[in-house]
């Protein structure tokens, strides 16, 4: 563990654990590092060097008072990437990370990466317009903001049921892990994560994700209520130059936690076709 400080003074924490070729996590919003630790014990032990940082904002990381944009959580990644020296690294994003995993490569560059995933991602972009008439409407965010603001520690525990599907009949109910997220959230500052929505939501990673000729594993549930899998997915798998795409039959947004079993093995199957 440690960290680094960026060019505005902002220090971003992170796990660093194992050696081999480097797998990048950025986690979702409005977690942490930690909620890769299943991911980061499995490869681990596989002979990779797992490293997941916690974004600006969020978990240990600086509590800035700006800077809780796509283009600073891109420049944090990449000053992480070039103050670890990380050479053919594969970067794996979920949700917003995924946003930030594509602003990165886009921005700055694919020098140091073989690969990347987007695992439940928001690009292309999310807010509905007349250029993006599958969006979800500025109203459902201005709610997310509104949760925020109100009371956080509500509307983080309650968020966790959509999350994982834990609203779907027949779901079963795992109240470690709904607490382990609220755990997260709680963790992060309010200012970074009511400005962290407008990320998320507008920004238009379109020309980003065009630039990123290496290969990306694009992963989606169907049964995503965080980020409908019609207007992220199935469209960036279609503006990537090397996108390959696979749709997981009615799993939920944090499919990564909730069927790890499905997930990490499709993910040491496409890391070894960059390694």
């Amino acid at each position: 563990m440690g960290t680094i400080t960026t060019k505005d003074g902002t220090e971003i924490f992170y796990k660093d654990w194992g050696s081999g070729q480097p797998i990048v996590f950025s986690h979702g919003w409005p977690l942490s590092g930690d909620d890769w630790d299943g991911q980061m014990l499995y490869f681990s032990q596989r002979g990779y060097r797992v490293i997941a940082h916690d974004r600006r904002g969020h978990g240990r990381s600086s509590f800035t008072s700006g800077g809780n944009d796509m283009d600073h959580y891109a420049a944090d990644l990449a000053a992480l990437a070039e103050a670890l020296d990380l050479r053919g690294a594969i970067h794996v994003g979920h949700s917003t990370g995924g946003g930030e995993v594509a602003a990165y490569l886009g921005r700055h560059g694919t020098a140091r990466a073989a690969g990347a995933v987007l695992i439940g991602a928001v690009p292309p972009v999310m807010l509905k317009s007349e250029a993006n008439p599958g969006g979800l409407p500025m109203e459902v965010f201005d709610g997310i903001r509104a949760g925020v603001a109100g009371n956080r520690a509500d509307f983080y525990r309650d968020i966790t049921l959509p999350f994982y599907g834990y609203n779907r009949p027949g779901a079963k109910v795992s109240e470690g892990i709904r607490h382990n997220w609220w755990r997260q959230g709680m963790a992060g500052s309010i200012k970074a994560h009511y400005e962290c929505v407008k990320a998320f939501s507008e920004t238009d990673f379109t020309e980003d994700l065009k630039k990123i000729a290496i290969p990306v594993l694009v992963m989606h549930g169907d049964d995503d209520q965080i980020v409908p899998i019609a207007d992220s997915a199935l469209l960036s798998a279609k503006l990537l130059p090397k996108a390959t795409l696979k749709v997981y039959p009615g799993l939920p947004h944090g499919m990564c936690t909730t069927h790890p079993e499905l997930i990490n093995p499709d993910l040491l199957a496409f890391f070894k076709t960059v390694g």
